[in-house]
């Protein structure tokens, strides 16, 4: 197995959470909680800070704020799932009814594109607790987010200590497109999953890693990311004679393989999935797609929208950040996730606007700029994390109140 993935952490025991040897679950978790109560604590004042800003701009155009968090765009296609399963399109009189002149054209319901364990929690949580599914989607989205933040400054504590472990949670909450954590939208879920399965990986706990993978699987299509990285992994582990391994890089697909695989058994097609995707207009062409777009909105454009700018710097900035993880010597299953993400999502012939959100949970591109933050003296670094926050907050509610389109 490559040193990377055997050797100890060159943490300073200092600096390690204590040992949970001899403790039970509720107290090793409050233990770890504690340990990580700094970076939770910066990441809940990034992201109040936003919804502050949010708040305010929506009450000054006359907007609710509920609404734009809990039912706006993709937020409504999981509750439609949540509520009345596969086959139904939000906004539509005609039921499930799907025929070959219908919105989803003659590939089948376009909500399929759409993975299920978001709206499947959403629904059996709701059932269980008062209130709306999407009230419940909302709330299951921010607690999700802080789990993210846990497993974001638990990889960065492991590799780099606490300090550099608590940067990188609140950098992550700070990202331009950082307001769909806090949205009825999967990315807080499928960050935690990949984060937690990422961290499991490093520990070597198999099980837990190909449990989360495949979670994962289940929930965005860049699920085949994780499961990539947990495979990988597990293979090279395997080389060493270890069998819980070997099952956990067969496992980790399984909730990709398993939803794709059950779209083409239901359209009665093996592409099924793909051709749903194909409805949205997404395909992946090796980039060519995204280099006409990044010209066009970088280059080219008259009147350039300031979303798209934003978005097509995000693309080039995490491309760069790529190389500096490989130059880095990043762990290699942090690298397979990120190089994954990376190609599915620039690879893409698909629909732009939405990429820089599509790139939110690519936590491990962010550890090259908080390890130099935490080298820096504490007024630069306490300077840029302020400025970061700022500019999300602004970002996140001309994302939401000024584009005229989904984030």
């Amino acid at each position: 197995m490559p040193p990377v993935l055997t050797a100890r952490p060159t943490v300073p025991a200092s600096r390690r959470p204590p040992s949970p040897r001899g403790e039970g679950l509720p107290e090793r978790v409050r233990g770890r909680l504690r340990h990580a109560a700094p970076a939770l604590l910066g990441y809940l004042a990034v992201r109040l800070l936003a919804l502050a800003v949010l708040a305010r701009w929506t009450h000054l155009k006359g907007h609710g704020l509920w609404p734009v968090l809990a039912t706006d765009w993709d937020s409504r296609w999981y509750l439609g799932i949540a509520d009345a399963g596969y086959g139904y399109e939000p906004g539509l009189d005609g039921g499930p009814d799907f025929g070959a002149d219908a919105p989803g054209g003659p590939a089948g319901p376009r909500n399929l594109a759409f993975f299920p364990l978001y709206p499947a929690l959403v629904k059996a949580v709701a059932a269980v607790t008062p209130g709306s599914r999407a009230s419940v989607g909302l709330v299951l989205a921010v607690l999700c987010s802080l789990i993210a933040a846990w497993g974001v400054f638990a990889i960065g504590d492991r590799l780099h200590g606490r300090r550099a472990g608590t940067v990188l949670a609140v950098l992550w909450g700070s990202l331009p497109v950082a307001a769909v954590q806090w949205m009825g939208y999967t990315e807080s879920l499928f960050t935690a999953l990949a984060a937690w399965a990422l961290y499991t990986v490093l520990d070597k706990r198999w099980a837990w890693a190909a449990g989360l993978a495949v979670g994962a699987g289940l929930t965005r299509p860049t699920g085949v990311a994780v499961a990539a990285a947990v495979t990988v992994a597990g293979l090279l582990a395997a080389r060493r004679g270890s069998r819980p391994a070997v099952a956990a890089a067969l496992i980790a697909p399984l909730g990709w393989l398993g939803y794709v695989g059950w779209v083409g058994l239901r359209l009665d097609r093996w592409d099924g999935y793909f051709a749903i995707q194909k409805a949205w207009g997404n395909e992946w062409d090796g980039g060519a797609v995204t280099l006409r777009k990044l010209r066009a909105h970088l280059v080219y454009a008259e009147d350039p929208k300031l979303f798209l700018v934003m978005v097509s710097l995000v693309l080039i900035v995490s491309a760069g950040l790529f190389t500096l993880c490989l130059a880095d010597r990043q762990p290699l299953p942090l690298l397979v996730f990120s190089g994954v993400l990376l190609l599915v999502v620039l690879g893409s012939g698909g629909v732009y606007f939405p990429r820089a959100r599509f790139l939110l949970p690519g936590f491990p591109l962010l550890l090259p700029p908080a390890l130099a933050l935490c080298r820096a003296r504490r007024p630069v670094a306490v300077l840029v994390l302020a400025g970061a926050a700022l500019s999300s907050a602004w970002l996140g509610g001309h994302m939401l109140l000024v584009w005229q389109g989904p984030p």
